[in-house]
């Protein structure tokens, strides 16, 4: 089987299995992000910078979404990510699979067939790939928490057209008679001059308007579970990065019967590296 290699393992996350399985212990104890499991989650938001700066909310997430029922085994882990523009195409793997230090997670062929004959996508292979964090970043989670899972990434851009793609994923899976579950990933406001956004001053002034108005706002769209509100918001207020992703997994989410969100937590860089620039992350969870 052809492997897509993980070109972030040991930067912007550990390259061996037990150096992630430490880092997912911590993760874990960490309080802020601690989930009761009080229901069946179908989809989740997660944010995609290194483990470093946003790892605990992804891990807990992710790990929030494993079944209280171990006879309710997933096949497959949808996963919605990349940095596209309004225009770009759909991207997506059809075959082989993406190395990560778990193990490779194999590529969700039948699935990704039968879409790529429904809607235009950019097809990327494991020889031919763009070096992309938004994906990969969740994949050692995926494959600790849901180790026999397989793996559907498809790449979304901010447009109406995602939610359909989102919708009629769902349909597949439905009709293929394979269990999903479905991962969003999106950063939140990317601030500071690093970023060329700056509108409401620098330092802590900057961070107060980013997390107590700017990325409130997107967050509050999220939970309401409206994916088109979710891409208009993300375009004109500069608030999540992948929001095409987002209302993908929201779409996608709702389609497999959600009919609710819980916020896990909300982060940022600013409260690791203090400074001009900085970005924000939230993880959401849908049942």
């Amino acid at each position: 089987m052809n492997t897509r290699r993980a070109v972030f393992a040991g930067s912007w996350y550990p390259a061996g299995a037990s150096d992630c399985e430490k880092e997912i212990r911590t993760f874990l104890a960490d309080k802020r992000f601690r989930v009761t499991p009080d229901k069946d989650y179908i989809g989740g938001i997660v944010p995609h910078a290194g483990w470093y700066f946003s790892g605990s909310l992804a891990c807990n997430v992710i790990a929030a979404m494993q079944s209280a029922n171990p006879q309710d085994a997933i096949d497959v882990i949808v996963v919605f990510g990349m940095h596209l523009a309004p225009d770009s195409p759909n991207v997506i793997m059809t075959d082989g699979a993406w190395e990560t230090p778990f193990g490779d997670m194999a590529i969700a062929t039948d699935m990704a067939m039968d879409l790529v004959e429904k809607y235009p996508f950019h097809v990327e292979s494991s020889a031919r790939f763009s070096q992309e964090n938004t994906i990969e970043l969740q994949l050692p989670f995926i494959k600790h928490f849901f180790p026999n899972a397989r793996l559907l990434p498809i790449g979304t851009p901010p447009a109406a057209a995602s939610i359909d793609l989102a919708k009629t994923v769902v349909d597949t899976a439905n009709h293929l008679n394979i269990k999903i579950k479905i991962i969003g990933s999106t950063d939140l406001t990317h601030y500071g001059p690093n970023y060329g956004f700056a509108p409401a001053g620098r330092g802590e002034k900057g961070f107060d308007w980013v997390k107590n108005q700017n990325d409130r706002i997107i967050i509050e769209r999220m939970m309401e579970m409206d994916p088109s509100v979710v891409i208009r918001e993300g375009i004109s207020s500069q608030n999540a990065c992948c929001a095409g992703a987002a209302a993908a997994a929201i779409a996608a989410s709702k389609a497999l019967g959600a009919t609710s969100s819980k916020m896990v937590g909300y982060s940022s860089s600013y409260e690791k590296s203090p400074g001009d620039s900085f970005v924000g992350y939230v993880g959401l969870l849908y049942g």
